[in-house]
């Protein structure tokens, strides 16, 4: 079958869920509702239903007053029957599939459980939609006459006990459609390699002869890809390479720092830039329009949503909410219950919602990654901001960066300490630390308020490094691939001291 053909067909099937969609946008609380009755019926019977008598809920209130809120510390021991072999405990289908993650900050290994209505209902419909979206906003798209370079985690699948573990883009693949793995490259064999290194070459070796046509997966690791592909085959730009290149599917980290660098390798003014908000938990929401910094909340992929105001988070006045009464521009700490038997779980990300009709948000940050050691509430979103501010006011390009408090000490104010990894430095870093601090002043008033006079904060401290330095400091804690992120924001110094000690440690081997 001719390739335009396909494209045809799979365009037609794809756009046909937009009806679907339109119930949720128009009754959003309503299908969030009704959602909850379902997973509490469906789980009503195991473990954790009878532990709280699912079967006589029958509103959010009582729902919400007879489960706690937990974090994944608390499901940890029932996460461990499971893995051991016990079903039913949390969730009445058999979970055989865990998705191992450290996230940033936690050095001990998570397993979060992924079933199959998890696989189908969320994680797979998400990719679905978001083709589907993207293609009703584009409709000459020709995305289907060619691949979608993927570029999933570094892990490869380890069986213990009858069940899976590894990241959340091996099970992906490992349980891929062949629609999906027809429209795809690497193959599978390359995308599951373990070691980082072997399979850069390995994705660069089969990837550039295909016809790409898009390109998914992490903006830092994306980067790292798109250089080494320039690089062993002498071209300046992407397109010289795959000229049918016309959409890069992003998420995991902010893409703003990302941006120049990105349109500089592919200078074609209609490319187009897709987010989306995933995570091991769950497919969360998708930008639906082109040139949009808005993500619509998906509320029909099996995950009942609840938040908590940051304003009053990890406090005795901490209250959780329905979707129905959060508020615009607040931030929110995300809580899940899923379809795959996480009840009232803090997923540990922090948003904000920009629209309530339909409810779209931006990701704002992690609960555990803001500095608030001075009243500042600095959040990434925040300093991702300010960096891409920076850069544009000097010509520089951030690879990557890590923020930390420097403490008050008798009379001494505090500040914050920055370490940049610049790809293009600016030619007065004295000049970029000025922006920066000028930048982050006009983004956060409380940042602001903190820095008039230097009353409280003194003006940050720019540390910039070396060639590398975060690649080898994750490499250090055997965290490349993928799906591994720096730590932007911590209220303590460990991460921004082990990277100091290593660029020190570096300068005195020279």
């Amino acid at each position: 079958m001719a390739l335009p053909i396909i494209n045809s067909i799979a365009s037609w099937i794809l756009k046909k869920r937009i009806h679907d969609m339109e119930l949720f946008l128009k009754y959003p609380n309503e299908v969030q509702e009704e959602l909850l009755h379902n997973l509490l019926d469906t789980a009503e019977n195991t473990v954790i239903g009878k532990k709280y008598d699912f079967a006589s809920i029958k509103n959010y209130a009582t729902f919400a007053r007879r489960v706690p809120v937990s974090t994944y510390e608390d499901l940890e021991p029932m996460i461990e029957q499971t893995r051991q072999g016990e079903q039913n405990v949390f969730w009445p289908s058999p979970i055989k599939f865990f998705a191992k993650s450290s996230g940033t900050t936690n050095a001990k290994s998570k397993f979060i459980p992924v079933s199959s209505e998890a696989l189908e209902d969320c994680h797979y419909k998400g990719s679905k939609d978001l083709l589907c979206l993207y293609l009703n906003n584009n409709e000459g798209s020709q995305l289907f006459t060619g691949k979608s370079l993927r570029l999933g985690g570094s892990k490869q699948l380890y069986e213990d006990k009858n069940t899976v573990f590894g990241d959340l883009s091996a099970i992906l693949i490992d349980n891929m459609p062949f629609w999906a793995e027809l429209s795809s490259t690497p193959s599978s064999r390359v995308s599951l390699m373990g070691e980082w290194e072997s399979k850069l070459a390995a994705i660069v070796s089969e990837t550039v002869n295909e016809n790409v046509t898009s390109f998914a997966g992490v903006p830092s690791w994306m980067m790292v890809l798109l250089n080494r592909i320039m690089e062993q085959t002498g071209k300046t730009n992407l397109l010289e390479i795959w000229p049918n290149l016309e959409v890069y599917f992003h998420g995991g980290v902010s893409f703003e720092p990302y941006r120049t660098q990105y349109q500089n390798i592919l200078p074609k003014p209609d490319f187009k830039y897709y987010e989306i908000y995933n995570a091991s938990e769950g497919f969360f929401a998708i930008q639906d329009s082109n040139d949009s910094n808005e993500l619509l909340l998906m509320l029909d992929y099996g995950i009942f949503y609840e938040f908590i105001p940051m304003d009053t988070f990890g406090t005795d006045r901490q209250r959780v909410i329905p979707l129905s009464e959060v508020e615009l521009n607040k931030n929110y700490a995300v809580v899940l219950t899923t379809n795959g038997g996480l009840w009232r779980y803090m997923v540990g990300d922090t948003v904000r919602f920009t629209s309530l009709s339909p409810y779209r948000i931006r990701v704002s940050g992690r609960t555990k990654h803001h500095i608030n050691v001075f009243g500042e509430e600095l959040m990434v979103e925040n300093t991702d901001k300010a960096i891409a501010k920076a850069c544009k006011l000097t010509g520089a390009e951030v690879l990557d960066y890590t923020v930390a408090p420097i403490f008050m000490e008798g009379r001494e104010k505090g500040a914050h300490e920055w370490i940049v990894e610049f790809s293009c430095h600016p030619q007065d870093p004295e000049a970029f630390r000025t922006h920066l601090d000028e930048a982050l002043q006009s983004v956060n008033s409380d940042y602001e308020a903190k820095r008039y006079n230097s009353m409280t904060l003194n003006k940050l401290v720019l540390n910039v490094a070396r060639p590398k330095l975060f690649y080898d400091w994750l490499k250090e804690q055997d965290k490349l691939g993928g799906q591994h992120k720096i730590p932007r924001l911590s209220n303590e110094r460990t991460y921004l001291e082990q990277l100091k000690a290593l660029q020190k440690e570096d300068s005195m081997l020279a």
